[in-house]
């Protein structure tokens, strides 16, 4: 795991924007309707090795594939493990959403995105027997993709995601396990061999998980205490699937819910910083620009980073189009080099801005304002 010892090094959260045309053919493969399959990895190739490119050219340091072969960044794993059907939900087994408690008080902002809900039934998949990890060769190819693209060029890094057990536990939900805690501790020990697939291909493994902080939101009716044992359960679970990976090979990023919405209700940092740091990583990526969230930086005056840990502020975001300017971006990086050391900090984004902005050259641009912001950065930080 690199560190930002000679200069401020830049990285993002993932996901990247796809092309229009990968797009649709995702799309059909998804719908079930016709598509060329050996068209559809041709096209997924030439994309990735596209997007290496664009990362390099914005001056990113630590890049990925823009998780471009994936649907969406939980669907990909229901297709990678067995046991698993689609059926109607009842009616209690409609989970609160990711946006529970500020529903409360702004119902008629969430009325829209409500209706759609009401109208389709989004919840549809659940465990009905034995989970089993099934994409091996799903991962492989995306592994061998990843380094076709990386052939020829320079990187200080790579890195591949992959989704949490407690986050896949939202989008699929459990028909079989008698516990949750049983139904966790099998999406961890299914997803373990994913895990170890991408760091025995010698990349860093990300770990995303945005339901440590946006279950807070799920479970609308937990006090923070009942709260952190929950969150804690998932923790213990995801450490699981990471037993045999070391933590130099991991890092672990987290947000809030990349919905556009009031957030008002969000946990604060301060109340599960602690359990973000007990997850067996070295490097740690959190949302940290928008303006629900951008004073935390103040969390890491009273909390010591472990010594030896990266922290990835986001110091742009998915919450806005606007582009940040390169001095806000330094300004951001700054303040937390002075807290918690400049070789520990790491520039970043507050999610995957790929399907989260309105424009695909708008997360382009916040990508070269990133580079530019950790160049004024280092400028202050070294005086070089």
């Amino acid at each position: 795991m690199k560190r930002s010892t000679e200069r401020i090094l830049t990285t993002h959260a993932g996901s990247l924007p796809q092309p229009a045309e990968l797009k649709e053919m995702l799309a059909a493969r998804n719908n079930g309707q016709p598509y060329d399959q050996e068209a559809l990895a041709r096209r997924v190739r030439s994309a990735v090795a596209e997007a290496v490119k664009k990362q390099l050219d914005c001056g990113l340091d630590v890049i990925n594939d823009g998780e471009l072969g994936k649907p969406n960044f939980s669907r990909y794993a229901r297709e990678r493990l067995s046991g698993f059907v689609e059926r109607p939900a009842k009616p209690e087994e409609r989970p609160s959403t990711i946006f529970g408690r500020d529903l409360k008080e702004f119902p008629e902002y969430f009325q829209k995105r409500l209706a759609t809900m009401r109208g389709e039934n989004v919840w549809r998949v659940f465990c009905n027997g034995p989970l089993k990890y099934i994409g091996h060769a799903a991962v492989k190819a995306e592994i061998e993709t990843f380094k076709a693209a990386l052939q020829g060029v320079k990187v200080e890094e790579a890195f591949l995601p992959a989704v949490a057990p407690g986050t896949l536990e939202h989008w699929l939900k459990n028909d079989y396990y008698r516990t949750d805690e049983e139904y966790l501790f099998a999406l961890a020990e299914a997803m373990r061999e994913e895990y170890d697939a991408v760091v025995q291909a010698g990349f860093l493994l990300q770990i995303d998980n945005p339901d440590l902080p946006d279950a807070w939101q799920i479970n609308a009716d937990m006090t923070v205490a009942e709260y952190r044992q929950y969150a804690e359960l998932r923790v213990d679970a995801l450490n699981h699937a990471l037993r045999d990976i070391p933590p130099e090979r991991v890092r672990f990023h987290t947000c809030w819910g990349s919905y556009h919405g009031p957030h008002k209700y969000d946990i604060p940092l301060k109340d599960i910083v602690d359990l973000i740091l007990k997850v067996r990583a070295n490097t740690y990526s959190i949302e940290a620009s928008n303006a629900r969230h951008e004073h935390e930086w103040r969390v890491w005056e009273e909390v010591k980073l472990p010594e030896g840990k990266v922290l990835v502020p986001g110091v742009v975001g998915h919450a806005t189009d606007i582009v940040e300017h390169p001095q806000l971006i330094a300004d951001r990086l700054v303040r937390y080099a002075k807290i918690v050391g400049r070789e520990n900090v790491m520039a970043g984004t507050d999610c995957g801005l790929g399907p989260r902005v309105g424009d695909p050259k708008i997360a382009w641009a916040k990508f070269e304002a990133m580079a530019e912001g950790a160049r004024i950065a280092t400028k202050q930080l070294w005086g070089r």
